[in-house]
């Protein structure tokens, strides 16, 4: 997709009246030369193998490493005692984000979305809203094209690897994904999706990567309830009328600056963060022996 701002794409949209998600599929269209049908398709299929990925998960299934695995299930037995402090969605939200990133440490299949290591982020919150408002799936994929069409404009004016900007460009960029997503599904306007969009990336600009031992477990796993969290909060916030000062695609630039200026040790080399704290070189060294 060629559009390099939110701003190109809502102006497509009040050009053409398309909708927001329409638009972001019209371009995937033209670019890949394929149908709205079999660009259809594709998406659809995106979302099924994000849907069924979840419900996959098995908690006893532990990492290569040791480290993480058991997460989902914690939280998931936790959350259906009923005592949680953030209340049953949310705590579901949290649930599907934490299976989602062991699903990942443990080689399950997922969707990179936009990366591996932030997986969790727009399936907990698109696959819980689904689940609990029993929404029509063709409803959530459309959230998933715009979702697509917030990654494309920061993949265009930032990047999406921690290698090249820090955590903010993984998590940061997922939970604007996701924001836009669900922000769109609850039925917000074009210009609500973009506040949702720039305030969740604004939350977590500066987040570093610094993975213990050089894998995607921690912090990440925890990082995606992170993720998903501030996306909600964010969505909320736009659905509530409160607005970003900060126009989304000059958030998205100042991410860009962000982590140009972060220290190599803080994106993903497992050199600086919590992977240069002394559990970390403690658990790296157990990991090298093993």
């Amino acid at each position: 997709m060629s559009f390099q701002s939110l701003e190109e794409i809502k102006n497509r949209c009040e050009k053409d009246a398309l909708e927001f998600w329409k638009a972001v599929q019209l371009e995937d269209c033209r670019e890949r030369g394929v149908s709205e049908e079999d660009s259809w398709s594709e998406m659809s299929r995106m979302w099924e193998v994000m849907r069924d990925s979840l419900s996959e998960y098995e908690p006893e299934q532990i990492s290569r490493s040791g480290l993480v695995g058991k997460e989902g299930g914690q939280m998931e037995a936790y959350q259906k005692a009923g005592n949680t402090l953030c209340g049953d969605f949310m705590s579901k939200v949290i649930t599907a984000a934490l299976k989602m990133g062991c699903n990942n440490a443990c080689m399950r299949r997922i969707v990179a979305a936009p990366t591996a290591g932030a997986c969790g982020v727009l399936p907990a919150v698109l696959v819980t809203y689904y689940k609990e408002h029993q929404v029509q799936e063709a409803q959530m994929i459309e959230a998933m094209y715009v979702a697509a069409g917030v990654g494309q404009v920061i993949a265009h004016r930032a990047f999406l690897a921690g290698a090249a900007g820090g955590c903010q460009a993984e998590i940061g960029s997922a939970s604007s994904m996701a924001a836009a997503a669900i922000c769109y599904a609850a039925g917000g306007s074009i210009s609500q999706m973009g506040h949702a969009a720039a305030m969740a990336l604004k939350n977590l600009l500066g987040l570093v990567c610094d993975p213990v031992g050089g894998l995607v477990e921690v912090p990440c796993v925890k990082r995606n309830v992170g993720g998903a969290v501030n996306a909600m909060a964010a969505a909320d916030m736009a659905l509530a009328g409160i607005e970003s000062r900060i126009p989304a695609d000059q958030v998205f630039d100042a991410m860009r600056e962000v982590g140009m200026k972060m220290d190599t040790s803080l994106r993903e080399t497992g050199f600086g963060g919590v992977a240069a704290s002394e559990t970390g070189q403690k658990i790296m060294a157990g990991l090298q022996r093993k």
